[in-house]
């Protein structure tokens, strides 16, 4: 525990044999729960990490909250609530709790029957912390890249300031331009800039790590079962949490390579994916929070810039073929109206990104 708060760590692991038991050896006493989410390993990995529960015989002293709820006619939105929690189980990875006594045993064992992505092994390491009332959930990944020292430090402003979501920020650290390899340095750069567009949090720089903190509030306000299961999914998440009105803050965290992991993400796949998957989320962060839950202006500018511009791109298209055929003189009133549209929609999204800009300023701590 912190200050009297429940810490539990999501540790998703796939082929993961050669780090897990390091990883679970080196997570700090504090940490009330630790759950492994194996999602369906084809080496030893669940293996290991049931022989350690097994040799440790860790327990923990957390009572968890129970799910149980007394009727009556005030609380009717609660028990809608709770139906729902029962009824999305479904919509989860399946999965097998592998533990004996798993409301007593510290390190929580949960293996996938079928390979979901690491976005679903965060997800169902997430749903359990969610049921049993966790007040704060950090994940670290099993490929030992994450550093245990810095786990308090992404914790306690969860504990301390009431903050929804905490991530670690690699960029910001002195090392990060000679430690982090230049490839990894330049896609995460890119998606950055992506989700700082598509999740309104235009603050964030480092939006690829994984060494993250959430609230039990946060864990509340979004649907996990719907989170992005491969590895688009920190980016999904914060369009999500976003959309909930959840605050954010990064800390500083060092950045870790060369001690043995082999990552499994190929960048020139993952990058166009996780760009599409942005783009439909933009879209979407427009219409749930600006439109439905909260209207704001905003939402208007970025659609009349957007129509602006595809009303202005014929006229481009135009233009661009006179200049390179010279088959006829172009048309003043074809440049007139290019121009126009152009300027118009280039002034009416620049407004509604300053204004989204300052909307989420609040949400940035």
């Amino acid at each position: 525990m912190l200050e009297k708060k429940t810490i539990a760590v999501v540790v998703p692991a796939y082929n993961e044999e050669r780090q897990i038991g390091n990883v679970l050896d080196t997570i700090p006493e504090f940490v009330d729960n630790i759950i492994v989410v194996n999602d369906h390993s084809t080496d030893s990995t669940g293996d290991i990490v049931q022989q350690y529960i097994a040799r440790n015989e860790a327990t923990t002293e957390v009572n968890h909250v129970s799910g149980k709820i007394t009727v009556s006619k005030y609380n009717r939105a609660e028990i809608v609530l709770h139906q729902q929690l029962e009824a999305e189980k479904k919509y989860f990875t399946p999965a097998r709790i592998m533990n004996q006594a798993p409301e007593r045993e510290r390190v929580i064992l949960i293996n996938h029957l079928e390979n979901a992505g690491v976005g679903a092994a965060i997800a169902t390491g997430y749903k359990w912390c969610k049921d049993h009332g966790i007040d704060c959930t950090a994940v670290m990944a099993g490929d030992g890249q994450m550093d245990p020292a810095e786990l308090e430090s992404i914790c306690r402003p969860v504990i301390e300031e009431g903050i929804d979501y905490v991530k670690g920020n690699r960029l910001i650290h002195r090392s990060a331009w000679f430690v982090v390899p230049k490839v990894r340095y330049f896609g995460n750069s890119i998606l950055s800039i992506f989700t700082k567009i598509a999740s309104g949090y235009w603050h964030v720089s480092d939006t690829q790590t994984g060494y993250t903190a959430i609230s039990k509030k946060a864990l509340n306000a979004i649907r996990l079962h719907k989170i992005y299961k491969r590895y688009g999914m920190p980016n999904d998440l914060l369009v999500k949490l976003n959309i909930a009105f959840c605050t954010i803050k990064e800390v500083e965290i060092k950045p870790v390579y060369g001690i043995g992991e082999q990552s499994k993400m190929k960048i020139l796949r993952v990058i166009p994916r996780i760009s599409w998957l942005l783009f439909k989320s933009f879209f979407k962060r427009l219409w749930i929070k600006y439109l439905f839950r909260d209207f704001h202006p905003l939402f208007l500018l970025y659609h009349f810039a957007f129509i602006l511009l595809s009303l202005a791109a014929p006229y481009g298209i135009k233009i661009l073929k006179i200049f390179i055929t010279h088959e006829q003189p172009l048309n003043p009133v074809t440049m007139l109206a290019f121009i126009f549209l152009f300027i118009s929609s280039f002034q009416s999204l620049f407004f509604a990104m300053w204004m989204d800009i300052q909307d989420n300023e609040r949400l940035y701590k």
